[in-house]
């Protein structure tokens, strides 16, 4: 029995001791991680840097560290680390020039796009060259690579140039099968982001506005193109009608969309004769991750702060449609700007808004801890894909607007969607209420039955009242009258270039002509930028749960494709708040 205890006794010790050890070397790797992932990587002379236009592009990447401890290859690429990392490349005297190297490509909007495209632009203004290659090129990748001095396409590939569609859906008469309806309040005729639950199709009023933005986004395109590619618009309209994307390959060639067919492995000489060396030479590659850890150009001066909101705009973390979405969580962020507010090394912050709104109490809060900080240093707000309705509503108070020309603005309405469950509880379920209550309104909001009409007039004067207020909001921040404010709001969608004339931004520009506008007004000579908010650090990634790397939500992300947030809206639906300042996001233009 001794000799038993004794081994057991060891055996547990050894098992303890095991632990600890494998335990301390696993902290010590991921030290060790974290180290190597923040330690500056170096230039070699005659580089190149390759950037794959390959995954899913957002406002800001998420840095999760267990990603690379597993050797997991992200897909999810961001906006800011892609236009942070070709500013390096410019400046950087041993990089000689970028590949784009396009492949199965998604960006959110059109804006982001844009966005990549004038900064190639700006990149070919050191004198560099930019070459780009594709076994198939997306729309919104041959977008950007059309900016190259050379596109090559594989012999086989194809380039998608169709032109732009949106196919909304409607669920009314599918929630109908199951006794579910939704009661609608809401003001502006414009505001359109209801119709999911509650028409059969598109109102006039919104097939007028999609019609529009989406002319103005095509145009935007078209005019880009054509400019970099010397063909005329008239021509690119031609081939998209014509459906280039099945034309016969050297057809391409003659249409000069690309300018030529050849493999993998000769897009390397043509780069090596570009870089003048030998073929039997190897190039030098730097990848997007590479350039993140690139030491970029020193800084000095006095500190402006970039503060990223994107996302659903939403009173609280439980409020979030998926907890696996980027959010504006409005209590999180009104705390920020307040610091931001009171830390006296900020002398300015730029406020980067890519938002089709949400909830309208949580933007009546950030706009007003907007206005708190613009009581004590400037803000000036850069407006990314979107920054519409509530997104809008956080924006409007700021000394001055940027736009991207195909940003999708305003929509200055709100509206209550409130569900009536009666007919799938009491006619398909049976399940019988009875009532009793002390007061006129006590049984308001009652699952057994749907609003009546005096409820809903209480309601509709409710709403009423808070679209006066956006409204006002609005007026005062872009010093205009209520009823100037009247003529373009009603829940219209307005596109970046159309909301410039109606004096809904102050100018047409980038992230960095904001930041300039920012220095201009705290009048400072020398400055240097700091992101907000800071991505959590290794340790907090490993102790949280990662809220943007859920396995299954990107399993259903690839899986409906378009269809991905129209489910994603209708999954969450129950979280939201009941008051909405928001777009009809499901919207997908493709």
């Amino acid at each position: 029995m001794k000799d038993f205890i004794k081994y057991v006794f060891a055996t547990v010790t050894g098992i303890v001791v095991f632990t600890l050890i494998m335990g301390i070397l696993f902290v010590i790797s991921l030290v060790g991680l974290a180290a190597s992932s923040a330690s500056t990587v170096p230039v070699e002379k005659n580089s190149v840097f390759t950037l794959s236009l390959s995954g899913q592009v957002s406002e800001r990447s998420g840095n999760d560290i267990m990603s690379e401890l597993v050797g997991q290859v992200s897909e999810d690429l961001g906006l800011d680390d892609i236009i942070a990392s070709i500013k390096k490349a410019k400046d950087n005297e041993d990089i000689k020039g970028i590949y784009l190297e396009s492949g199965m490509f998604s960006i959110d909007t059109p804006a982001s796009a844009h966005a990549i495209r004038e900064a190639l632009l700006d990149f070919k203004k050191s004198g560099k060259w930019i070459i780009a290659y594709g076994d198939s090129y997306t729309q919104s990748a041959y977008y950007i690579c059309s900016v190259a001095d050379k596109v090559y396409l594989n012999p086989q590939g194809m380039v998608d140039w169709h032109g732009l569609a949106a196919n909304p859906f409607f669920v009314k008469d599918l929630l109908a099968k199951f006794g579910v309806k939704y009661q609608l309040c809401k003001v502006g005729k414009y505001k359109s982001a209801p119709e999911m639950m509650t028409a059969d199709g598109m109102s006039e009023p919104n097939r007028e506005q999609v019609t529009a933005y989406m002319t103005g986004i095509w145009d935007v395109m078209l005019k880009d193109v054509s400019a970099s590619r010397k063909i005329p618009v008239d021509s690119l309209n031609a081939y998209a009608d014509r459906f280039v994307a099945l034309a016969n390959q050297p057809d391409l060639v003659k249409m000069k969309m690309v300018d030529k067919l050849i493999y993998t492995d000769e897009v390397k000489g043509e780069i090596k004769k570009l870089l003048k060396i030998d073929a039997d030479d190897d190039i030098k590659q730097l990848s997007l991750s590479d350039m993140n850890n690139v030491k970029g150009t020193k800084e000095k001066g006095e500190e402006i702060a970039i503060y990223y909101a994107y996302g659903d705009i939403v009173d609280s973390e439980t409020g979030s449609l998926t907890q696996q979405e980027h959010c504006i969580v409005a209590n999180t962020v009104c705390k920020d700007l307040e610091k931001l507010a009171n830390d006296d090394d900020v002398k300015a912050v730029v406020l980067r808004v890519n938002s089709p709104g949400g909830s309208a109490y949580a933007s009546e809060q950030i706009w007003h801890a907007v206005m708190n900080l613009k009581a004590k240093k400037p803000v000036v707000v850069s407006m990314g894909g979107y920054a519409a309705s509530g997104g809008y509503y956080i924006s409007c108070a700021a000394n001055y607007i940027y736009s991207e020309p195909t940003t999708i603005t305003g929509s200055i309405g709100i509206f209550g969607m409130f569900p009536d469950f009666s007919g799938l509880l009491t006619d398909k379920l049976g399940v019988k209420f009875d009532e009793v209550k002390t007061n006129k309104h006590a049984a308001f909001g009652t699952v057994a039955r749907p609003f009546n009409e005096e409820e809903m007039a209480l309601l509709d004067q409710y709403i009423g009242r808070g679209y006066e207020l956006f409204r006002k909001r609005v007026a005062d921040g872009r010093k205009l009258s209520v009823e100037a404010v009247e003529e373009i709001a009603q829940g219209r969608v307005w596109l970046g270039n159309d909301a410039l004339g109606i004096k809904l931004v102050d100018a047409i520009g980038s992230l960095d002509d904001a930041v300039k506008k920012a220095a201009q007004l705290a009048k400072l000579s020398e400055y240097k930028t700091s992101n907000y908010p800071e991505p959590a650090d290794w340790i907090d990634q490993l102790l949280g749960q990662s809220k943007k790397n859920n396995y299954l939500d990107e399993q259903m992300r690839a899986t409906l494709g378009e269809y991905y947030e129209p489910f994603r809206y209708i999954k969450g639906i129950n979280k939201q708040s009941a008051i909405q300042a928001r777009l009809p996001y499901f919207l997908t233009i493709k």
